[in-house]
């Protein structure tokens, strides 16, 4: 996992900088919502990179169950941690943004329920990762767990469309955000993205190498 070199993370501070300077000093205000609405970058962006952390590990958990190759199985690892950090990002900053809008830090929407199934899903995913370094049959038992974490996915997507819930369809539909809003989250997105490439190239790294030295 060369790809993200070491040196390229300047590149990635310089980015980041771009990305909050775009959120807090180019995005609009939103008309209601006001400052808070700005966690909506983060927060949206965050959840991209969940789906995607968890959909790699989904690939390479079917891949170890079929072929039990170790380094198959530290990719899709990876992919829990990685996604496992921006699925708790997401639940960090949605509560941050409802308190005020909502009036209540959490609430029993079926977005944010199915979202924290999918995280408690692949946090026994970890635990049984643990197990596997004295049993090496909980390998298989946390693959399948990926895979049954998976089914939740699609439920947290369409959660605001089956169950109509208070979570905004954000994205879904017709939208009128200004250009410096549609600006903002594009490149909040993208940034992210490869804060996500560095994450999970490091992680795997780290498994890889560590699985050659067991």
């Amino acid at each position: 996992m060369k790809i993200f070199s070491s040196k390229l993370v300047p590149l990635l501070y310089l980015l980041l900088v771009v990305c909050f300077y775009l959120i807090f000093m180019v995005a609009p205000q939103e008309a209601t919502q006001g400052m808070v609405h700005k966690i909506f970058y983060c927060h949206v962006s965050s959840a991209f990179n969940m789906y995607l952390g968890f959909g790699l590990s989904g690939i390479f958990a079917v891949l170890f169950l079929i072929k039990k190759e170790d380094s198959h199985y530290q990719m899709a690892m990876a992919g829990v941690e990685a996604g496992l950090l921006f699925c708790t990002m997401v639940l960090a900053t949605g509560p941050v943004w409802a308190r005020p809008i909502w009036g209540t830090w959490w609430t029993w929407d079926p977005r944010l329920t199915t979202t924290l199934i999918l995280w408690l899903v692949f946090c026994a995913v970890y635990f049984f990762d643990k197990l596997s370094l004295e049993n090496p049959k909980s390998r298989t038992v946390a693959c399948l767990l990926i895979l049954f974490g998976l089914l939740d996915m699609p439920l947290v997507m369409l959660a605001v469309k089956i169950w109509r819930g208070l979570h905004p369809n954000v994205l879904g539909g017709k939208n009128n955000m200004p250009p410096e809003m549609k600006l903002t989250l594009l490149v909040t997105n993208i940034v992210f993205m490869i804060l996500f490439g560095f994450v999970y190239a490091a992680l795997s790294r780290v498994r890889l190498l560590a699985g050659k030295k067991g």
